[in-house]
């Protein structure tokens, strides 16, 4: 019977011990059971000697994953100048891997990370164009380092980064959070949603702003559309073109919007004001987390279903409980799953707060009609 406890338990110690402690840890727990069981067939000592067997087997486990890194988690912050950042942290055979997103663009992996003691030390390379005194050009690599340290949920950063000319380096500190825990997948079966709020009139821009005050507004409406036109002037200043939102916040929705993609144009749809669902010309495209329907940097597609440039296409995208789903043209190209934090040109890394929907124009142009959200009725 102990040959019969130990192949029974063989595959929970296999997948719950971590991957340094396993084979040592199977070995002691093996002989403690071989030594352990009796060898006849009482039915209550063999279930007692079961029950003290699995709780063996289960504290093993608890004990290999409260031994993590505390730094091991999704932390949300700002970086310096107030835009968004995101850092992710997992362990590979008992080393820390990270990713980081910073302020714009996608969540990439750093160049490297360790332990300190009681800190993580991550580095980034910047790549960098130089020019001599005869006009040579060449490339250098910076490293900037970044040094984390934990004071209960609170993460601080202090970064230190060599300026782009060799001369000198900067400094900066900032702080954020550990991320809440990410909830369970909804049963989008059972979810309840309100009346259709009609976002966009077809009239004017009633309901909406510009992300940033500060910048040009190219949208208008022209024949029932909502348009975006960030032209530039030749020989003029660039002009930095806006984002668009709208002024009202939404937490769990079903959003479905219809927008003309041209060839070569590129916008997004931000939800909460800081998820966004992938607006761009890439019919023909490998899959990729940057095409079509995808959340940008985080979760491609799981088939091309964009339309040719030119054509209208059709976006659904649900999102409940910090998981998204999106149908495009018809096909379900993401099926609930979890975002796992903010993207490139969030409004701010809070995972938790409402925000409003927001269309990218600070690209190309781009146009949208039938903006319709239902809102989650709780």
């Amino acid at each position: 019977m102990a040959g019969c406890y130990t192949d029974s338990f063989r595959g929970a110690i296999l997948e719950n011990s971590s991957p340094g402690y396993r084979v040592r840890k199977k070995s002691v727990t093996f002989r403690l059971a071989n030594r352990a069981l009796p060898s006849h067939n009482s039915p209550m000592i063999k279930r007692a000697f079961g029950n003290l067997f699995l709780s063996v087997v289960l504290f093993g486990s608890a004990s290999g994953a409260l031994a993590a890194n505390p730094f091991v988690g999704e932390w949300q912050f700002s970086i310096p100048g107030g835009a968004a950042g995101w850092l992710g942290v997992k362990e590979v055979s008992g080393q820390p891997e990270a990713s980081m997103l910073w302020g714009f663009g996608s969540v990439t992996p750093l160049d490297g990370a360790k332990y300190d003691g009681d800190k993580l030390v991550l580095t980034r390379k910047h790549n960098y164009e130089r020019k001599d005194a005869a006009g040579k050009k060449t490339r250098v690599t910076l490293l900037e380092t970044i040094t984390a340290t934990l004071d209960g949920e609170v993460i601080k950063f202090a970064s230190v980064n060599p300026r782009e000319n060799g001369q000198g380096e900067d400094t900066a500190e900032f702080s954020g959070r550990r991320q809440p825990p990410m909830p369970p997948a909804p049963d989008l079966s059972k979810v309840k949603f309100g009346k259709p709020i009609q976002l966009f009139n077809g009239k004017d821009l009633t309901g909406w702003k510009l992300t940033d005050p500060n910048a040009v507004n190219g949208w208008s409406v022209k024949n029932g559309l909502l348009v975006n036109n960030p032209a530039q002037e030749d020989g003029k200043p660039h002009k930095n073109y806006g984002n668009l939102q709208t002024d009202r916040v939404f937490e769990d929705f079903n959003l479905k919007i219809e927008v003309l993609v041209n060839k070569d144009e590129n916008s997004g749809i931000y939800l909460r004001g800081i998820y966004e669902i992938q607006v761009a010309d890439t019919y023909g495209r490998a899959l990729d987390a940057h095409n079509m329907g995808g959340l940008y940097s985080r979760i491609k597609p799981t088939v091309a279903a964009e339309n040719p440039p030119g054509q209208w296409q059709t976006v659904d995208i649900t999102f409940v409980d910090r998981h998204v789903t999106v149908v495009l043209n018809g096909k379900r190209i993401i099926d609930n799953q979890p975002a796992l934090g903010c993207t490139g040109g969030a409004l701010w890394s809070d995972v938790t707060r409402p925000g409003p929907i927001y269309f990218q124009g600070d690209h190309t142009g781009i146009t949208y009609r039938s903006v319709a959200l239902l809102p989650v009725v709780k």
